[in-house]
């Protein structure tokens, strides 16, 4: 029962994260990808840390926090600086389904380093939801912005950022608290975006930013930073980190409805159907009975 609960907060926080897509790529072409970083999680260290306060946290132990802060950089830094990338070459339904190879990352990573052993059904539900996705990037590639694959691509590398973070984060947390390593992760991130953003420059694009604007970018950082990602390590403290992963299926859903009525991109026959089989992919995977 515990891991159908994390399952299913993870599946809220992965629809949280399809929304802050299609934000970021309504934002993408007022912001570069260091100062979109910067809004989102700048504002949701600020909602993330004094929840953590009120709520009595228990933080990481002295020796765990040079882990948890290079995880944080890592992961809130480099991953999302390379998501803010990927989205500005291709549409926010097709990001979110390249994103959505997630799954296959953490599965990889998690046997690899010994952590999470594969069994055939995981493998194969899995294997189903990320034929899906590149089905679905595949046929609809005429409906594709121009160079979108370089989107898909950065998307794709970036992917193994979170898997590693996926992977490793659950020793951390189990010896602290969810809200705790979150805070300190997310703390060390922002932090190092806020120091490249002041040596780049990149901080004084805000100034021109409008009303919509500050609007999304307060949405981006409450709702698709600080929530999203407080869901996200409270569902990694009670399900396996593939299970976790594999909700982010569900992302371009979210993503892609969205963008349609922001900025009226597309959703195509084929998006529909690889869908439908990541949906069936994530049944597959996260049904399998623990052994006795």
């Amino acid at each position: 029962m515990d891991e159908w609960i994390g399952v299913a907060i993870a599946l809220a926080s992965s629809c949280l994260g399809g929304t802050a897509a299609a934000i970021t790529r309504y934002l993408a072409g007022n912001a570069d990808p260091i100062t979109l970083a910067i809004l989102r999680w700048a504002i949701g260290f600020l909602c993330v840390l004094p929840v953590a306060v009120l709520l009595g946290a228990k933080w990481p132990p002295r020796e765990d926090w040079p882990a948890v802060a290079v995880l944080g950089i890592a992961f809130f830094g480099v991953f999302f600086v390379l998501y803010n990338i990927a989205m500005s070459y291709t549409t926010a339904a097709r990001a979110s389904l390249a994103l959505a190879t997630l799954p296959l990352s953490t599965m990889v990573v998690g046997a690899v380093l010994g952590i999470e052993p594969l069994t055939m059904r995981k493998s194969a539900g899995v294997s189903i939801a990320v034929l899906g996705v590149a089905a679905a990037l595949a046929s609809g590639l005429s409906a594709a912005p121009p160079g979108a694959w370089r989107g898909e691509l950065i998307m794709a590398a970036a992917v193994l950022c979170m898997a590693f973070y996926n992977v490793l984060s659950r020793p951390f947390i189990s010896r602290s608290s969810a809200l705790g390593f979150l805070a300190v992760g997310m703390g060390a991130g922002t932090a190092a975006l806020v120091a490249v953003g002041a040596f780049t420059g990149s901080l004084s694009t805000l100034r021109e930013f409008g009303a919509s604007q500050w609007i999304a970018g307060l949405y981006l950082g409450i709702a698709g930073g600080a929530l999203a990602f407080i869901l996200w390590v409270l569902a990694l403290e009670r399900a396996s980190p593939t299970r976790v992963a594999n909700t982010m299926t569900v992302n371009p859903i979210a993503a892609g409805l969205l963008a349609k009525q922001l900025i009226g991109e597309p959703i195509t026959a084929s998006l529909v159907v690889g869908l439908i089989a990541v949906c069936a992919g994530i049944w597959i995977a996260t049904s399998e009975a623990k052994p006795a």
